[in-house]
């Protein structure tokens, strides 16, 4: 069998059989795919303890004709035991890594760029540097962009048209947000049932697309709670089955 080899971020692990377990993971040049690892339930195994979930490992693996066969691991980054050790830390882990596998549909095909946020995230999550809701959000929003599906924060996501001043002179921003019409929306393109958040909100979910931290660490509890609540309802519609994990999430 073709040996190939890559570097991976474990996404989930479920049993096969008495001694296997069939490893989902996220490459970095393969994109999705699911591998055998043959016999990592054993106490003896090689590298068992290698291929659990918030692992960054270096894999060689046999291609197979349904799955491949995972022949060698190396750790890269053993992330588990940081973010498993507290549970709004290991949530939102969880909720990252499923978003991860739902957003990377096909399998085999190349999704670099999903692979380096997703592992920006877990070291950023893993070091306790940021609030894991904030490294949360932000990493929802940046991988939903990358996939395509950026929310519009300024401009109207109907129309295209840009606030107006606001009344202090600078720029201002429109009043409501809808998840169903891809972001924020003018007073003439408005819905009903549109969410009315306040002007400091909207700038915030601005940072967090951009990864602006400054803008995220100085915002008001009421602000990143609002801000949450929106993130949280724009992956659910834009994923149209939820993500389970997030139901966990502390928010």
């Amino acid at each position: 069998m073709p040996l190939y080899s890559d570097e991976a971020i474990v996404l989930r692990t479920h049993k096969l059989g008495e001694a296997d377990r069939i490893i989902t993971l996220l490459t970095r040049q393969h994109g999705r795919v699911r591998a055998v690892a043959k016999g990592v339930r054993r106490t003896t195994s090689r590298f068992g303890s290698r291929l659990e979930p918030f692992t960054h490992v270096d894999l060689q693996l046999a291609e197979g004709r349904n799955l491949d066969t995972i022949t060698q691991a190396d750790t890269r980054g053993a992330y588990a035991a940081a973010v498993g050790a507290d549970y709004e830390r290991y949530t939102a882990g969880t909720a990252m890594l499923e978003t991860a596998e739902r957003l990377v549909v096909e399998e085999r095909e190349p999704a670099v760029q999903q692979f380096l946020l997703l592992l920006g995230a877990l070291k950023a999550m893993a070091s306790g540097e940021r609030r894991s809701g904030h490294v949360l959000d932000s990493y929802l929003l940046r991988s939903l962009a990358v996939a395509g599906y950026a929310p519009s924060c300024v401009d109207c996501a109907h129309c295209g048209r840009a606030p107006g001043p606001s009344s202090d002179g600078g720029t201002g921003s429109h009043r409501w947000f809808n998840p169903a019409m891809g972001g924020v929306l003018c007073a003439t393109c408005r819905i009903p049932g549109s969410a009315s958040p306040a002007p400091e909100t909207l700038a915030l979910l601005g940072g967090l697309l951009a990864g602006d931290w400054p803008v995220v660490e100085a915002a008001e509890p009421r602000h990143l709670r609002e801000a949450s609540g929106l993130v949280a309802a724009f992956v659910q519609w834009q994923l149209e089955r939820g993500l389970k994990s997030l139901a966990y999430v502390e928010r």
